[in-house]
């Protein structure tokens, strides 16, 4: 599939959109924090796995750099969640479906865009787990928060799951908009099952046993 199509551009920025208002739901319960705080950690949140993304395939700048729908599409999801949040109270479900959200998204459109430069597919659902949470790992990291990539298993999990539906769909010559639909809502009710019931990923032995002590 070609990425400067309308149908990836439109999935990509719904993406950054959604990963925009989480970002700034997420700032708004920091202490201490501004209107500009707010809106920073938005577009970090919002472009800095497309910007990985896009770094690692060398397109360089980025498409945050040079389509200025993004940085505009990031900057009003920071703006809307601080117009129209309520109150704080009420934000951590919001915050939890919202990440969801930006991740699936990200897993597809991180697919596609290693597809369309060649990549195979073991490559392009890595490159895919990567736009998916490497905005969410930095937001975490600027509100002194352990990245949800390392502290849940169902957080990368989910997004490698969407990544590969979709490269290994389009491979197989499922069309790209069936495939990215799939992969993504897969992605989304995983990880929202894992948020549910608290579900993570196998833990290694020896974590194990020293959990058991305590």
């Amino acid at each position: 599939m070609d990425t400067t199509t309308p149908l990836f551009l439109a999935l990509d920025l719904t993406g950054v959109f959604a990963f925009a208002l989480n970002g700034a739901l997420v700032a708004l319960k920091v202490t201490r924090i501004d209107v500009v705080g707010v809106v920073t950690l938005a577009m970090f949140t919002a472009l800095g796995g497309g910007m990985v993304r896009d770094i690692l395939l060398g397109a360089v700048p980025p498409a945050t750099f040079v389509d200025w729908r993004y940085l505009t599409v990031a900057a009003a999801g920071g703006v809307a969640a601080s117009l129209f949040a309520g109150g704080l109270e009420h934000l951590a479900r919001p915050i939890l479906v919202l990440d969801a959200a930006g991740l699936s998204l990200f897993a597809v459109t991180g697919a596609l865009k290693g597809l369309d430069f060649g990549m195979g597919v073991a490559q392009a659902t890595i490159l895919g787990t990567i736009t998916a949470v490497g905005g969410g790992t930095l937001r975490d990291v600027l509100v002194r928060e352990v990245p949800s990539v390392l502290s849940s298993g169902l957080y990368a999990v989910p997004a490698m799951l969407g990544a590969l539906i979709l490269a290994g769909g389009v491979t197989l010559g499922v069309a790209a908009l069936p495939a990215a639909l799939t992969g993504a809502i897969v992605c989304f009710v995983v990880r929202m099952l894992g948020v549910r019931y608290n579900l993570h990923a196998p833990l290694p032995r020896s974590v194990r046993r020293a959990a058991r002590r305590r």
